[in-house]
């Protein structure tokens, strides 16, 4: 077998295989090249793109330009205006590198127009690595780069593009995390495939304001009203980590984690170690198939964080990512702990949308003449007025208890003898007025009615005792009598036995009787009389579902939350009205009441405005 002989490669082969790494597809070279019109200083970036970005790209930019000398250095590799080379973690800007633009010009082909303030325009052109002489050129301000036939010089690449529509909404979803990031930049992205002037796909005008402003407004445009509506905004600093952005409420949250953006010194990344600290954040308020909704920044020290350790600079290493980690989650749980019984927008939205009456099938017109004339002579009365009079619920004075509707053909609803108190009526969660299917609580505000889930409100009230308990002197315990034995699996046994120690400081006394059967001696006194044998297979079916990639503090705050499920109202039971509005005096005090354990609303707050306009009476 001949020896193999070690060659340099030429300045082509070099600049493809760069390629690879830096332009992967259409969208990349688009993120590229609006970083570099960002770091050139634009207030207003103008994209178009062809057939998914596979024929055409183009960048128009007002930044500083480039002069005549400039631009065949712009194109050699790893030439860069943003760096000296001397220390590589004082970074910036966005590109560092020096090899977006010669890697571009090695598949496709790239043409370069520029002119700088008082100078001349010029522009440059590069094909499969091939430059042309600079030649002069019309240009106002700044600078335009033309991207045609991308991986035209590579064919190979091009079958592992996606469909034009795919690519296209790569290229988007790049455009707008570039705008969450730069909230004082304009930009405007256009689909000219067929020519013209194309279709204007994405267009936000630059943002006044402060910073918080700015982005509130650049996130409503982005990511829509109703995220703007329902996030909260975050501000917290920890040994040079600022954390600022907005957090969207539990019940705000989505079925993947496609609303989740997070930027680091500006820069928007895909990191591991934050999307694990902001799903960590959650953990208490949602299901593990619900995943929250956030626009976050990390701004730092550059030396405190590494941006070279991916091609396209989409991850970073945090010199202390403890740290990071750290600010993340408890900057998140103090903002949705003061957010108080707060809920999302969209619940009542949807609440109405599924209140909308379906439209009536036509029936044949009835005249006049048509109608009998007899066998209904009674006066019409209102339906309203009719159930006033013969259930007199609004009279405190009686002390005999009025009908319920059990006995009206109504046994699913109830009203409750109160006085009323406007008073109560002003408070936010309003002032009990009837119980419905013995398990919703329907309340009058000043403005509307609050429904209530009351078995799913108390369950997170509950819940939210028993961790203050914990945190301040462990859940206090209630001895059994007689202690319950319950027969298990080998692997069941044992796992709970393993973790004894940390069920005590829940409340919950168990241990070994023999064989594969446990005793169980306490339980949480908060709760009164429970089944424990029920409560013990809940907590086995959450320790295996959270598995061994959960923190012992993690696996024991989701088992306090499934014990808190066994000591709340049960749905079917029926409520007084005093208990009723002690619930939801309780929930306007307690943070996170908005939501249950799983990250579903407690309540549905309808504006009488909404009510009206359902009925049509405005």
């Amino acid at each position: 077998m001949p020896r193999p002989v070690i060659r340099q490669l030429d300045e082509g082969a070099i600049n493809r295989i760069a390629a690879g790494e830096v332009v992967e597809r259409p969208a990349s070279a688009v993120k590229e090249l609006v970083e570099n019109a960002i770091d050139a200083g634009a207030r207003r970036v103008e994209i178009d793109y062809a057939d998914g970005g596979k024929t055409l790209i183009r960048v128009s930019d007002d930044g500083c330009g480039m002069t005549a000398d400039d631009l065949p250095l712009a194109l050699s590799r790893h030439a860069t205006s943003k760096i000296d080379g001397s220390d590589l973690l004082d970074i910036h800007t966005f590109g560092f590198r020096g090899e977006a633009l010669p890697s571009l010009g090695a598949v496709g082909r790239l043409k370069i127009t520029s002119r700088v303030e008082g100078g001349d325009g010029v522009t440059l052109s590069v094909a499969g690595g091939r430059m042309e002489p600079i030649k002069p050129a019309a240009l106002t301000k700044g600078t335009t780069v033309e991207l045609r036939d991308l991986f035209y010089a590579t064919p190979a690449r091009l079958k592992f593009l996606r469909t034009d529509r795919a690519e296209a909404q790569a290229i988007s979803d790049v455009i707008k995390r570039l705008a969450m990031a730069e909230p004082y930049v304009g930009f405007t992205l256009r689909d000219v495939s067929g020519g013209g002037e194309g279709r204007v796909v994405f267009r936000a005008d630059p943002e006044n304001g402060d910073m918080f402003d700015a982005l509130h407004g650049r996130l409503a445009n982005v990511l829509g009203k109703d995220f703007a509506e329902n996030a909260l905004a975050i501000d917290a600093e920890r040994d040079g980590l600022t954390l600022t952005g907005y957090a969207a409420l539990p019940t705000y949250s989505r079925g993947s984690a496609v609303a989740q953006y997070l930027f680091v010194n500006g820069r928007p990344v895909r990191d591991k170690l934050l999307v694990g600290a902001l799903r960590g954040a959650y953990f208490d308020f949602l299901s593990r198939d619900r995943h929250p909704a956030a626009c976050l920044f990390i701004d730092c020290d550059p030396h405190m964080v590494d941006v070279n350790v991916h091609p396209a600079k989409s991850e970073v290493r945090f010199r202390e990512p403890a740290l990071a980690r750290g600010l993340i989650v408890s900057a998140l749980r103090h903002a949705l702990s003061t957010a108080g019984h707060r809920a999302s927008t969209t619940v009542a939205n949807a609440t109405l949308g599924a209140m909308r009456p379906e439209p009536a099938p036509e029936q044949p017109r009835v005249y006049q003449m048509d109608r009998p004339s007899g066998g209904y002579s009674a006066p019409y009365r209102p339906a309203a007025e009719s159930i006033t009079q013969s259930y007199d619920w609004q009279a405190p004075e009686r002390p005999v208890e009025a009908p319920g509707f059990a006995e009206m053909s109504m046994p699913s609803a109830r009203m409750e003898q109160v006085a009323p108190q406007p008073e109560t009526e002003s408070l936010p969660l309003g002032a009990a007025r009837a119980q419905v299917h013995e398990n919703y609580i329907i309340a009058q505000t000043e403005r509307g009615i609050v429904i209530v889930d009351q078995h799913a409100a108390h369950e997170r009230l509950v819940y939210e005792k028993l961790k203050h308990q914990m945190a301040e002197h462990g859940v206090k315990a209630q001895a059994l009598l007689i202690p319950e034995i319950i027969e298990l699996s080998q692997n069941d046994a044992q796992m709970l036995l393993d973790m004894a120690e940390d069920l005590a400081t829940l409340g919950l006394g168990i241990e070994p009787f023999g064989g594969n059967a446990i005793a169980v001696r306490e339980t949480p006194a908060i709760l009164g009389r429970v089944d424990a044998k029920t409560m013990i297979e809940d907590i086995l079916d959450e320790l295996a579902d959270l598995g061994d990639s959960h923190t012992v503090k993690a696996r024991i705050e989701a088992v306090l939350s499934r014990v808190a499920c066994h000591g709340s109202i049960r749905s079917g039971r029926r409520m007084q009205a005093e208990e009723m509005n002690a619930l939801l005096r309780e929930m306007e005090a307690t943070p996170h009441s908005g939501q249950c354990n799983h990250g579903r609303p407690t309540y549905v707050e309808l504006k009488l405005s909404d009510i009206e306009r359902l009925f049509g009476r405005t």
